[in-house]
């Protein structure tokens, strides 16, 4: 073979090499279509639920670890990555019967997102949204003009062993004007798999920190396309904890 054909060759592949590259997209849909929808209870015109438990105290020093952790405007790649450089999941599994309590922290986002939670057993590892039979929301609207305080809480359930609690952020779910819920709209999760981002190191959209000094596991999202250069990568658009009791 003689060195032009050769580099001729190594052209053409370069070419199309590159244009499967160009085609590929950066974030492909994720649709429930199998997953039904609920409510933990009846919210009002503003999406405050009728349902919520005595507040929790937000300590200052919790407030100071987050803002620590989860700098707000500050991409987490760059002031802590090993949150995302990691396998792990944002979810929550219980290993002992237990009540499991959300409660809404701070939000610093233009959204009127909506949190909401599923789950699976532990022992089944999620390939797709056809494993997420329901989705449940918790806060119908968790984002910007949303009535919640700091401390707001609620009961999502009580669990048994071999459980898995996923949650969701729905990103501009709530109509502020008719009050109405749409399920339709893009999904960020807690777990990797389930998200749209096709680069595996930019599917993650919640990160779970231990906070030790109150036995607090808090959840931070990203409710932002990742792709996209709008995105702050700083995880705290909504942040809440999760207190599990036996």
């Amino acid at each position: 073979m003689n060195k032009a054909f050769t580099l001729f060759i190594a052209v053409i592949f370069f070419a199309a090499c590159n244009r499967e590259k160009q085609n590929t997209p950066a974030t492909k849909p994720v649709e429930f279509k199998e997953t039904t929808y609920e409510f933990l209870g009846t919210y009002d015109s503003t999406g405050r639920p009728n349902y919520l438990q005595p507040k929790d105290p937000i300590s200052s020093d919790l407030l100071a670890y987050i803002n620590r952790t989860l700098p707000e405007g500050s991409d987490l790649r760059k002031t802590n990555p090993d949150l995302l450089n990691t396998n792990s999941i944002a979810d929550i599994s219980i290993s002992i019967s237990s009540d499991v309590y959300i409660t809404f922290v701070s939000q610093n986002t233009g959204s009127g997102n909506a949190i909401a939670f599923y789950t699976y057993p532990t022992a089944n590892k999620l390939s797709s949204t056809k494993d997420i039979k329901t989705i449940t929301y918790i806060f119908p609207t968790a984002g910007t003009g949303t009535t919640l305080q700091a401390g707001d809480k609620v009961k999502i359930g009580h669990f048994e062993p071999g459980i898995s609690i996923g949650f969701v952020l729905l990103k501009g779910a709530f109509n502020s004007t008719t009050g109405i819920l749409d399920n339709k709209v893009v999904h960020f999760c807690s777990n990797d798999i389930l998200n749209p981002e096709v680069d595996i190191n930019l599917k993650k959209h919640a990160v779970l920190l231990n906070y030790v000094a109150e036995k607090k596991l808090l959840i931070g999202f990203e409710d932002t396309d990742r792709t996209t250069p709008i995105c702050d990568h700083d995880f705290q658009d909504v942040v809440l904890f999760a207190t599990v009791t036996q």
